[in-house]
């Protein structure tokens, strides 16, 4: 499903579960299911299902494959970072915009962790961390969420404008819980000037055990490609105000170079310390989001 093909967000809460049943009833299947920390009883073992729980003293034993099943109600703690700064807000056309699209992202990974009884909170953030909401699991949480997403998604201009990626990383390092992962939903943008600190942000939460799963929430053919018609142009910085006056064809060639020299830069690191960054364009579907984490999570948990 692609921004593009929703007429209307209508309720976010029904859109994200339709989401998450196509997504789960077609070719995407959930590479994963519940398992926590608190043993609770054997059950038989079911031919195809990963064999990373079976019980080999009991197998030895008896001849028989059983899997260890839990019954601690979670297994994953996922806290989740939403950038709203003022560019997030780009391009607010119809259905369209980084937020939009970061917000229905979320709103369907909430609904397949409750589905697992995964425990999940919800960060917005932009120069400081402005809203944060516990770690549970439950519906009337997950509930409670859709709708505090919903009301953020309906707001007309932005509210907030600069944003302070490395700030908010040291916060959930240490707000995080042992055996975390951290979700980013961010545009990088406004980082140019900082990116050291904000590496040194990443570090933190790597060395705190938490695994950092970072998407890049950008409209490629707009902000990557320059793929804008060829004439002029006043441009406003939305986290600045600040406006000058461009002509496409004269920039395009020297923007491109230095954008994605940039971005080449940002992501070479997060690599480098064990990051992983998924580029999420927004004008494909909201799969390229869910199939990572599914397969982070399926990996790690």
């Amino acid at each position: 499903m692609r921004l593009d093909d929703i007429p209307s967000f209508g309720n976010l809460e029904l859109l994200a579960k339709h989401l998450v049943d196509g997504f789960i009833t077609g070719k995407h299947q959930s590479p994963y299911h519940g398992f926590s920390v608190e043993f609770a009883e054997h059950r038989n073992y079911n031919s195809g299902e990963s064999m990373r729980h079976i019980d080999w003293k009991v197998y030895a034993k008896t001849d028989k494959l059983m899997v260890k099943t839990y019954d601690e109600e979670t297994n994953l703690k996922a806290y989740v970072g939403l950038d709203v700064s003022s560019s997030m807000f780009y391009p607010k056309k119809d259905n369209k915009s980084k937020l939009a699209f970061s917000i229905l992202s979320i709103a369907a990974l909430f609904h397949l962790m409750q589905r697992q009884r995964d425990a999940f909170s919800l960060h917005t953030f932009a120069a400081e961390i402005l809203t944060s909401s516990p770690i549970k699991s439950t519906r009337i949480h997950l509930h409670t969420l859709q709708q505090q997403m919903q009301t953020l998604l309906e707001a007309s201009q932005p509210i907030h404008q600069s944003g302070n990626l490395a700030s908010v990383c040291h916060v959930l390092a240490e707000k995080a819980g042992k055996r975390s992962m951290v979700i980013l939903f961010t545009d990088l943008l406004g980082e140019q000037d900082r990116l050291e600190e904000f590496y040194a942000a990443l570090q933190h939460l790597k060395h705190n055990k938490h695994d950092v799963l970072l998407f890049h929430v950008l409209d490629t053919a707009q902000e990557v490609d320059l793929a804008w018609e060829q004439r002029p142009y006043w441009v406003e910085d939305a986290e600045s105000g600040a406006k000058i006056k461009v002509y496409p064809q004269a920039i395009q060639k020297e923007y491109q170079s230095k954008i994605t020299q940039y971005l080449q830069n940002i992501y070479l690191r997060c690599g480098e310390m064990g990051v992983e960054l998924v580029v999420a364009d927004i004008n494909q579907d909201i799969e390229q989001v869910l199939t990572p984490f599914l397969l982070r999570r399926s990996q790690l948990y």
